[in-house]
């Protein structure tokens, strides 16, 4: 039997079986007389008809793009197979919701990517000597939106400076977290460590060099992340989740969800930080309004817990300053990541 062409038989009793391009040859064909086109019967009318419905809807149906994609030669991967895990049919299409009205950062605008549902992994490779380091990066944004520049690829090109490969995670939001609320986030952070280890050897990277820094909602990600590696959120799916999704060090940039203001900045009971979990660098303004305790308190789970840890704090600062640098101390943090990686050798020492 021959195949159908979409969806329509090529055979149609009254028409013969090159019906298609006898009858739709040219447009003076298409555009046949009324009283022909009555002659022709009900079925071959109704298959017409129907062919009408199928050219006309698919021409006016454009192909929907990401509303980010990474620049050229950055490899990109997705980050599951086929749906990911509790996947929704019929998602809202990813956008840019960043309006006039948003404040700039150092003078410059972000782009707040919504309505993630495919997410990806994009490789940044080192511009310099490659050190055999990488560290995969959670952008903030509330666990609502993805801050994908400011906190994404603008910290990919400082790694990447510093010899570091980066890869960019752009995990599910909104309403992907913090867990328990939802395990999206956390199930696209531990896909991607598990991702990123079995392609160390194709990307030359060091499997026990592997590491996360995240802000904001992203750093709390990275948080739960060095907590919740010992099993999966989800069925695994290949080898790659066969691999420790541990991170071998993580850097915590202003974060939130790990202090609970609502009861006097108790610790989240989620981050149940233990001697495995990974040193950690952790950097804040004390007038930040997602609150410093956030920083404080894990920085105290961590030293009890034996973990090495170093916090930096600073008097001014906000939030959401990414690495952008301005007139306040605390944005020459990457300068100090990097001396704290070569203090825990995952950068190889600076020559006297």
């Amino acid at each position: 039997m021959e195949e159908p062409l979409l969806g329509l038989p090529r055979k149609i009793p009254g028409l013969g079986a090159n019906w298609l391009t006898n009858e739709f040859a040219a447009p003076a064909v298409i555009a046949c007389s009324a009283a022909n086109f009555q002659d022709r019967g009900p079925t071959v009318r109704r298959y017409v008809l129907l062919l009408f419905a199928v050219i006309f809807s698919s021409s006016s149906l454009p192909a929907q793009k990401p509303a980010w994609e990474p620049a050229p030669g950055h490899p990109t991967l997705p980050l599951w197979p086929q749906a990911a895990p509790g996947a929704q049919p019929n998602p809202s299409p990813e956008i840019d919701t960043t309006t006039a009205k948003e404040p700039l950062v150092a003078g410059k605008s972000i782009v707040r990517l919504g309505n993630v549902s495919a997410p990806t992994l994009t490789l940044y490779k080192p511009t310099t000597k490659n050190a055999g380091a990488a560290v995969v990066v959670f952008p903030g944004g509330a666990y609502r939106i993805l801050a994908i520049d400011l906190e994404g690829t603008e910290v990919c090109d400082w790694l990447n400076s510093a010899g570091i490969s980066c890869v960019l995670l752009k995990y599910r939001v909104p309403d992907s977290g913090p867990y328990p609320k939802s395990s999206a986030a956390l199930q696209d952070a531990q896909r991607a460590l598990g991702l990123v280890r079995s392609h160390a050897a194709e990307w030359q990277i060091d499997p026990q060099r592997i590491g996360v820094l995240g802000f904001s909602a992203g750093a709390h990600l990275a948080a739960a992340l060095s907590t919740h590696f010992d099993q999966r959120l989800y069925d695994p799916i290949d080898d790659a989740d066969q691999l420790s999704c541990r991170p071998d060090f993580a850097v915590i940039v202003y974060p939130g969800y790990l202090a609970i203001a609502e009861q006097n900045f108790a610790p989240n009971a989620e981050i149940n930080v233990t001697e495995k979990t990974p040193p950690s660098f952790i950097v804040q303004a004390e007038d930040d309004p997602v609150h410093v305790e956030n920083s404080t308190v894990y920085f105290l789970a961590l030293k009890n817990a034996k973990v090495r840890a170093e916090m930096h704090l600073y008097a001014q600062g906000g939030h959401g300053y990414g690495l952008r640098h301005t007139a306040l101390p605390v944005t020459s943090w990457p300068r100090l990541v990097e001396v704290w990686l070569r203090t825990i050798q995952i950068l190889p020492a600076s020559a006297p």
